[in-house]
């Protein structure tokens, strides 16, 4: 990249996921941060259907137009026939200089979006395909992080096939009477259920296929606290200080509303006070899952801390909230890095990540014409 030219950035947000409102608050407060003398931005939407939208369509909406009538409007003007339909509004990225996606859940963390930037042949902050794709998948991530030793709940993976082998009673003798049940590649809470009984397990289990086809049956840890640390970098990366979330008591866990829809009932200590021994442990573990992981850019990784203190890993987000409330950059501001060093130190390190791929080599060596016989003498 010419140093001291102003950077073109396309921000991409939306996305065909449960959190794609969470995108476009995230996608706001990432524009918002950026130095307009650093950086020209393009913005570009990704449609709950899956189309890409160009960038006067994606101001519109990101202004506060109807979405759906935008929409509406604009795949009006393309051929859905053309199998390259839903991309085609990305010829507009010809000079675009690095990506910054900020599409959570399907799609956006689950490497589909990080393929294509791949074949575009652009730098895009974040990790990469296969970093993110187990990083989404929680059975996954928790099969890594358990071979790099960082502690982790037990679980029992099911799947439609499978349903019928596990009974609420059989799972309760193995991980204990209160169980959560998690689609593997969901987000933001959804589909997350709490249950102590026959019953209340069916319905879970209902709901959670909604959104998965694999779930995670997951033991409880008694009375949790639920801490997060950020972790910024590619092959160096840094640990910010730790934060913790108190849900009320009436709420199981935290859930989507917890998140997005109503705060005000939940408190976020920022840094929180804990022991230096805890705080040491939770930094290494984190720094561990990255790592192992082959991370890249940025993540945030949940833990539950029990009563004795034992932390265990709970979920890694490749692709972190932005939005006001969202602890990713709150723990780095408290660290010292302002957001908009943040978004700064995001871009380089994209840009160095994908300088560093392409002096990888992937020379072939040419086979002979179909018709020349080879002499094995």
């Amino acid at each position: 990249m010419e140093k001291n030219k102003k950077l073109h950035i396309g921000l991409i947000f939306g996305g065909n996921s449960s959190e794609y409102d969470v995108s476009k608050r995230s996608a706001h407060n990432i524009y918002d941060a950026m130095d307009k003398d650093r950086y020209d931005v393009s913005l570009f939407l990704m449609t709950k259907d899956g189309y890409f939208l160009d960038h006067e369509a994606s101001s519109r909406v990101f202004d506060g137009e109807p979405e759906d009538e935008v929409a509406k409007q604009e795949l009006s003007k393309l051929d859905t026939r053309n199998p390259l339909a839903p991309i085609l509004n990305l010829g507009e990225a010809a000079d675009i200089d690095v990506f910054f996606p900020i599409i959570h859940g399907n799609l956006g963390e689950d490497g589909t979006i990080q393929g294509l930037l791949r074949l575009l042949h652009k730098p895009y902050v974040g990790t990469g395909i296969l970093g993110s794709a187990m990083s989404f998948d929680k059975d996954i991530t928790k099969k890594i992080v358990k071979l790099a030793g960082v502690p982790t709940t037990r679980y029992e993976v099911v799947t439609p096939l499978t349903a019928e082998q596990f009974s609420y009673q059989s799972l309760s003798d193995k991980l204990g009477r209160t169980l959560f049940i998690k689609p593997a590649n969901q987000g933001s809470s959804v589909g997350i259920h709490k249950v102590e009984n026959e019953a209340e397990y069916s319905e879970g289990l209902r709901d959670a296929f909604r959104y998965d086809n694999k779930v995670l049956i997951e033991e409880a840890i008694e009375g949790p606290e639920e801490l997060e640390i950020s972790i910024l970098g590619n092959d160096h990366p840094i640990a910010s200080k730790i934060g913790a979330i108190k849900v009320p008591a009436s709420d199981a866990f935290y859930t989507y509303d917890n998140k997005f829809v109503d705060a005000s009932q939940v408190q976020f200590d920022v840094p929180v006070d804990i022991s230096d021994e805890l705080a040491q442990k939770i930094t290494e573990m984190g720094l561990t899952t990255y790592r192992a992981l082959g991370l890249k850019g940025m993540a945030r990784i949940d833990y539950l801390v029990s009563k004795d203190d034992q932390p265990y890993m709970s979920e890694v987000n490749t692709l972190p909230g932005f939005t006001n409330i969202s602890l990713y950059p709150q723990l780095f501001a408290a660290s010292g890095i302002s957001y908009s060093e943040l978004i700064d130190r995001l871009v380089q390190l994209a840009i160095d990540e994908f300088e560093r791929q392409t002096k990888i080599l992937y020379d072939f060596k040419p086979l002979p014409p179909k018709d020349q016989t080879i002499d094995k003498n």
